[in-house]
């Protein structure tokens, strides 16, 4: 659980619940948390107020934390209804396009799940802004004799949509994996 710097402790920053993100205080009952619209709320184990659902986690990774980043996603992807026989192909796209974020992008990036209906959706954001994209990244499969540049194409080929945004917030790779 993260609290954000600067606020009291009974709230919490808007602007992450705003984006999803749910990041409670510390307080002296950890099972309910104030929010913004002034209602407490009951939290689940995940840190997540008991009314939502398909709410996104998110989790900050570096080069180093990718192993973390890839237990830490497998683990949500199979609560989230994934089944066991999908997730190596999701931790390969997964972990491309992560690798992707920390090598190009820049040293740090976000990871953030979420469920949508009968899909989980995953983006990965770097603040890389040098980017200008010429086409739809990862729709052209490399040539044979590539040693690099795989990881965008691999990506789109195990994930049933992958879409990337670029702007000077940085980058976004999303990819949406059917559960069922």
């Amino acid at each position: 659980m993260r609290r954000c710097p600067g606020h009291r402790r009974d709230t919490v920053c808007a602007t992450a619940v705003s984006r999803g993100i749910f990041v409670l205080p510390i307080a002296q009952n950890p099972e309910t948390a104030r929010f913004p619209a002034g209602g407490v709320y009951r939290v689940k184990d995940d840190g997540v107020p008991a009314h939502v659902t398909g709410a996104a986690r998110e989790r900050a990774f570096s080069l180093a934390d990718l192993p973390d980043l890839r237990e830490f996603a497998a683990t949500e992807a199979l609560r989230r209804g994934m089944t066991e026989d999908a997730i190596g192909d999701f931790l390969v796209a997964l972990n491309e396009v992560a690798t992707n974020a920390v090598t190009h992008g820049s040293t740090k990036a976000r990871l953030g799940i979420r469920s949508d209906g009968t899909a989980l959706v995953v983006a990965v954001h770097d603040d890389g802004r040098d980017w200008h994209l010429e086409g739809e990244p990862g729709h052209d499969p490399p040539p044979e004799d590539a040693t690099s540049g795989m990881g965008l194409w691999v990506a789109r080929m195990l994930s049933n949509e992958l879409q990337v945004t670029t702007g000077p917030r940085g980058t976004t790779v999303t990819m949406r994996f059917l559960l069922a």
